[in-house]
């Protein structure tokens, strides 16, 4: 029974699948999530007002297209798209793989018929649990807003498609050094699990529903069977992970890339720890 297995956590991970869906991408919370982007975006068209959410798992235009899978796609009452994603691991290609992404939230707004091409704004943000190689010379940069600018002068030349990247491990201030609402957001994603009540500077309306949605004590039976299961495979990866920052041989990738697949993690996540191919990792 699972039961037997108790957590010593109060509050469940977001950094788990199953914790960011429930905090980001449930009905009944879609407030969170609506304070999370405007605090994040400060909108010059104002505020988002409502938000709807759309299917996250999108097909290419061929049948031979690689199918993509976002954390949270929604749209706003504008008709704006929004890919917003977590990363675990790091990914040689994750820049690629966030511009890729951008293209199905571009597609979708194609018209049948007589269209002017006229799009609407698409933003892609990723919550990131590692840091860019060229990020770390930068160490107090944490938040990074990419958007299609001249070179020469700078100034944005297209501003519909923005990306914002945001390397948690580098926020490192304490709730006594929290200033704004964007810091106090920043803490709770990166702490909530650490935490064992909800801390006096964050006891505003939006904080409190967040920290009583993420109760682990308030998981009904199957929901506590679930995030048990996904927070041990994201400890599992991030141990792997660990090990195969220390070892780089070909021989301990090897031993590391079949231990994964024995703790069930998906081959396409050990390729991206190991860097072996996805027909290395079958065939073991």
């Amino acid at each position: 029974m699972f039961h037997e297995i108790k957590l010593k956590d109060k509050y469940i991970d977001p950094f788990t699948d199953f914790g960011f869906k429930r905090l980001f991408g449930s009905e009944c919370n879609k407030d969170i999530l609506l304070d999370f982007l405007n605090e994040l975006l400060h909108k010059d068209e104002g505020k988002i007002v409502s938000l709807s959410y759309l299917k996250n798992e999108r097909l290419g235009l061929s049948s031979e297209s690689r199918k993509a899978v976002f954390d949270i796609y929604c749209e706003n009452e504008r008709g704006e798209k929004f890919i917003v994603e977590l990363q675990k691991t790091k990914q040689e290609y994750f820049k690629d793989r966030s511009l890729y992404y951008s293209t199905f939230a571009i597609t979708d707004q194609a018209l049948q018929g007589d269209w002017n091409f006229e799009l609407k704004e698409v933003y892609v943000i990723a919550i990131l649990d590692f840091i860019f190689d060229e990020g770390r010379n930068e160490p107090d940069k944490y938040r990074y807003d990419v958007m299609l600018t001249d070179i020469d002068t700078n100034l944005v030349f297209y501003k519909k498609l923005k990306f914002v990247y945001l390397e948690m491990p580098k926020f490192n201030k304490t709730v006594d050094e929290l200033e704004t609402h964007f810091d106090k957001w920043l803490y709770v994603l990166k702490n909530l699990k650490r935490l064992d009540r909800i801390p006096d500077k964050l006891r505003i309306k939006i904080f409190e529903k967040m920290f009583e949605v993420a109760e682990v004590a308030k998981l009904n039976p199957n929901e506590y069977k679930s995030y048990v299961d996904n927070l041990n495979s994201y400890r599992d990866l991030k141990n792997c992970l660990d090990y195969a920052k220390a070892e780089g041989k070909t021989e301990g990738k090897i031993e590391i890339a079949k231990e994964m697949k024995t703790l069930g993690i998906p081959i396409e996540q050990i390729a991206i720890v190991t860097k072996l191919s996805v027909n290395e990792i079958e065939k073991m």
